[in-house]
């Protein structure tokens, strides 16, 4: 399996992890009551550890659909080689270390890691061409 393959199957997992952080902090801060309800009306907004894991996860999100399609696209074109391996490598890890960074509250640090992420998608992308 092209080590692609391998970096887009952890970082599924990875995002189930970003998930269900987000979504037991979330819980934890307004309540089972409210998920379980239909979440109808204004939320309060979230705060603090609780808030960076929702933006965190939805940041995931944003890039992880971009991950999906490059990673997918270089494999079924025979276009992978070193580099669109080590982009993906460098994805994952980037997305690793984000999700702590985030956590604690360390901004410039976190937009370096975002911004390495986003340089190991574009390697992928670049395979293509």
């Amino acid at each position: 399996m092209p080590v692609e393959l391998k970096m887009l199957a952890w970082s599924m997992l990875l995002g189930l992890v970003y998930f269900l952080i987000a979504t037991t902090l979330v819980t934890l801060q307004r309540g089972l009551a409210w998920n379980a309800s239909n979440r109808e009306g204004e939320s309060k907004p979230l705060t603090g550890v609780t808030g960076r894991s929702d933006r965190a996860f939805k940041n995931f999100l944003e890039t992880f659909v971009f991950f999906v399609a490059a990673v997918l696209a270089v494999v079924v074109a025979q276009r992978t080689n070193a580099s669109t391996a080590l982009g993906a490598q460098l994805f994952f890890w980037a997305r690793v270390v984000y999700l702590p960074v985030y956590l604690i509250g360390i901004p410039y640090l976190r937009t370096l890691v975002w911004a390495t992420s986003i340089a190991g998608l574009l390697m992928v992308v670049f395979g293509l061409f």
